[in-house]
C-alpha cells in the first residue's frame, strides 16, 4: 500500500467521475486527487415523494433512469472537463435501494467500456464518513465514525480513509427514517429532517419526556421504533384511530418536535462517545443526511470539549447523497490498487 509521501507523479491531476444513485438522489460529480471537488450535481426527487410522506422505490428508480445521463453531463459541462479526460469512474453499488443501485451501476460498467478506464465501485456509508475529508485536512486516525441517515444509523471504527468496522447499527428504524415518521405524525410533511429541526429550535426540548432507548449494557446498536411509537401515543392517545379532542397549538407541536429530536441526539451522542471511550480513539466522525441536524451537531462540538478529541463534521451540502464524496474515496482506493471488475455486482 502505498503511503501518502510515496504517490508517484503521475497520479497527480487525476481526475474521477463519481455517480450516485442509491436512494433518492441522481448525483455526478468530478473531484481532482481526491479533494478538489471540480463540478457536483445533485438532483433530489423530494417533490416527488413528498405526497407519500417517503421513497417509494419505483418512482425512483424511474426518476434515476431519466436523469443520469443529463446529471453526468451537466457535471462534466461545468467542469469544463471532456469526456475523454476522465481517468476513472466510481459508483455506489452498497447499500441502498437494488433498482436505484442497478442504474448507477450500469452507467457506470459502460462509460468503464467506452473509456477503458478503471472501475471503483464503493460503499455509500463509507463514502459519507469519507465526505469529511472533502473539507478537513489531515484526520486523525483512527475515529469513531457515526453515519445517520434515512435508511442508516451505523458506527464504524475506522482506522483509514478506506478501513472501517462497523461496531453497531440500527435493530428497527434509522434515525432519519423515525424523522421522517414522527413529522408525518404531527402532519408537518416530507422529509422530516429539515422541518422537525428548524421547528425544534421554537420549541422546549423538556417538554415531554420521551424514552431512550440504549438496549443492554455498553451496546453501540440502536433502535428508534419505540421512541417513534411513544411520540405517536402522545401525540393521537392510547387509540390512534380516535382523532385528537382538540387541534394542539403551534407551540405544543414544536415542543413535541424538540423533544423527540433531544431523545434522538440524546442516544446517538451517548453511544458515540461511549464507543470513542471503549476503542481510545483520536477523533469523531459524522456523516449522512442527519449530520445536517443543527442540534446534533451543536451537542458534538460540546463532547468535543468534553472528552478532548476533535469532531468532524461536513457542511450541510455534503451531508445529503451526493457524488463527491464518492469520487474522493475512491481516489484513496485506486492508490491501494482496490480496483474493481467490471462484473461487480449491486449489493442492496
Amino acid at each position: 500500500m502505498m503511503k501518502a509521501g510515496d504517490i508517484p507523479a503521475f497520479f497527480y491531476d487525476m481526475l474521477i467521475l463519481g455517480i450516485e444513485t442509491s436512494c433518492d438522489e441522481t448525483s455526478a460529480a468530478i473531484v481532482k486527487d481526491g479533494r478538489e471537488i471540480v463540478s457536483s450535481i445533485i438532483l433530489s426527487q423530494d417533490a416527488l415523494h413528498r405526497p407519500f410522506g417517503g421513497v417509494v422505490p419505483e418512482i425512483a428508480c424511474r426518476a434515476h433512469l431519466e436523469s443520469i445521463i443529463g446529471i453526468v453531463n451537466n457535471a462534466l459541462s461545468d467542469a469544463k472537463v471532456p469526456l475523454a479526460e476522465i481517468d476513472a469512474i466510481a459508483v455506489v453499488n452498497t447499500p441502498g435501494l437494488i433498482g436505484a443501485l442497478l442504474i448507477g451501476v450500469t452507467a457506470a460498467k459502460t462509460l468503464c467500456m467506452v473509456l477503458d478506464v478503471p472501475l471503483l465501485a464503493i460503499n455509500h456509508l463509507h463514502a459519507h464518513i469519507y465526505a469529511n475529508n472533502l473539507e478537513h485536512e489531515n484526520i486523525r486516525y483512527p475515529t469513531i465514525s457515526l453515519v445517520v441517515s434515512g435508511g442508516h444509523t451505523t458506527l464504524f471504527l475506522s482506522e483509514s480513509e478506506t478501513k472501517h468496522t462497523p461496531l453497531g447499527w440500527t435493530i428497527d428504524d434509522a434515525a432519519g427514517e423515525a424523522f421522517d415518521k414522527v413529522s408525518k405524525i404531527l402532519g408537518l410533511g416530507y422529509p422530516g429532517g429539515p422541518i422537525i429541526d428548524k421547528l425544534a429550535r421554537c420549541g422546549n426540548r423538556r417538554a415531554v419526556t420521551f424514552p431512550r432507548a440504549y438496549l443492554e449494557k455498553d451496546s453501540l446498536d440502536f433502535s428508534f421504533s419505540g421512541l417513534k411509537t411513544a411520540v405517536l401515543y402522545y401525540y393521537r392517545g392510547q387509540d390512534v384511530r380516535i382523532s385528537r379532542p382538540k387541534t394542539p397549538s403551534d407551540q405544543e407541536i414544536a415542543d413535541v418536535a424538540a423533544s423527540f429530536q433531544e431523545a434522538v441526539v440524546d442516544v446517538l451522542i451517548d453511544k458515540t462517545v461511549l464507543a470513542s471511550r471503549m476503542y481510545n480513539v483520536s477523533g469523531i466522525a459524522l456523516g449522512g443526511g442527519v449530520a445536517a441536524n443543527s442540534r446534533l451537531r451543536q451537542r458534538l462540538q460540546e463532547v468535543s470539549k468534553e472528552i478532548g478529541i476533535p469532531v468532524y463534521c461536513p457542511s450541510p451540502k455534503l451531508c445529503t447523497d451526493n457524488a463527491a464524496m464518492v469520487a474522493g474515496l475512491a481516489y484513496k482506493k485506486y492508490l491501494e490498487g482496490d480496483i474493481s471488475l467490471l462484473d461487480v455486482e449491486a449489493i442492496p
